[in-house]
C-alpha cells in the first residue's frame, strides 16, 4: 500500500474533521500543531493523513492526489482547503491569489483593543531568517508588502479577549503582527510577544470560517469550523456568529 495504515481511532478523528468534500474538494478542520505541508522537521503532515485516509477509505492502492491551494501556520487551527485535482488545484490557487477567497479568523488576545472595530493597515517585512514579520514604514524596504485586516471586538472572557479579523491581504503571520501591533497580542504567541505559551504549543488563532467559489460549479461555498475545547469561555460570546446568522457555534473539537 502506497501510505501507512491508520489506526481506527486516527481514521474516525479524521473522518469526523471533514467539513466539505466532493470530486474536487476536501475541506477539513486543522488541529494546532498539525502542519500542512512538509518542512525540516519531517514530521508527518495533515495532507499525507489525509492521503493515507481516502487510499484506505476507498480501497486505492495507488497514490492519491491533494493539492495544496494555501496554508495555516503550525501552531493555528482551524478551516484548511484540499485539492483533491490538478484542475481544482489551479483554479483554487487562483481564487486564494485574486482574493475571491473571503476569510473570517477568531483570535483569543491578552489585552483589549482602544477601538471597538477598526481597519488595520501596516507595511510588514518578513524576516526569513526569524521567521517573523515587522512592522515598518512605507518605502523603508522594498520588499515590505501592505496589510490590511479588518477587526471586530466580539467580547471577553474572565481573561481573555475574543477579536474577529477579516483578512483583507495574505501576508506572512499577518494577523499575529498586526494585532500585536496595537498591543493584541494573541494568547500563546510567544514569537509576537506573548508572556507564556499554550500547555500544547498553540496559539489561540482559529480559521473560523471561509467562502469560495467552487473551482468546477462556481457557485460559493460557506463554511464554519468549530471552536477548539480548550478557548474556554468563548462559545458563549459566539451566539451567533457574526459571519453565519442562526448558526450553532458551541461545537468544538
Amino acid at each position: 500500500m502506497e501510505y501507512r495504515n491508520l489506526t481506527e481511532q486516527e481514521y474516525k478523528d479524521l473522518e469526523g474533521r471533514i467539513l466539505f468534500e466532493d470530486n474536487h474538494l476536501l475541506i477539513v478542520c486543522k488541529k494546532a500543531g498539525e502542519i500542512v505541508q512538509g518542512d525540516k522537521t519531517g514530521d508527518e503532515t495533515l495532507c499525507d493523513k489525509y492521503k493515507a485516509f481516502i487510499a484506505i477509505r476507498n480501497s486505492k492502492p495507488g497514490k492519491v492526489f491533494l493539492g495544496i491551494p494555501h496554508r495555516l501556520d503550525r501552531p493555528v487551527s482551524g478551516i484548511t482547503v484540499f485539492a483533491k485535482t490538478s484542475k481544482a488545484l489551479e483554479r483554487l490557487s487562483a481564487s486564494f491569489r485574486d482574493g475571491q477567497v473571503h476569510k473570517i479568523y477568531l483570535a483569543l488576545c491578552i489585552a483589549a483593543p482602544k477601538e471597538p472595530h477598526a481597519l488595520l493597515e501596516n507595511w510588514l517585512i518578513r524576516k526569513e531568517a526569524l521567521n517573523k514579520s515587522f512592522i515598518t514604514q512605507e518605502g523603508r524596504f522594498k520588499d515590505a508588502k501592505l496589510a490590511k485586516l479588518i477587526y471586530t471586538h466580539i467580547g471577553d472572557t474572565d481573561r481573555y479577549h475574543l477579536l474577529q479579523v477579516e483578512l483583507l491581504t495574505g501576508r506572512h503571520h499577518q494577523i499575529r503582527c498586526q494585532l500585536a501591533g496595537i498591543g493584541c497580542i494573541i494568547k500563546g504567541d510567544l514569537k509576537y510577544g506573548a508572556p507564556r505559551s499554550n500547555s500544547d504549543g498553540s496559539i489561540c488563532l482559529h480559521a473560523r470560517s471561509i467562502t469560495l467559489p467552487h473551482p468546477v460549479t462556481k457557485e460559493n461555498i460557506t463554511l464554519l469550523a468549530p471552536v477548539p475545547s480548550t478557548w474556554k469561555g468563548v462559545s458563549a460570546l459566539l451566539q451567533p456568529h457574526p459571519a453565519s446568522p442562526g448558526t450553532n457555534p458551541a461545537d468544538s473539537y
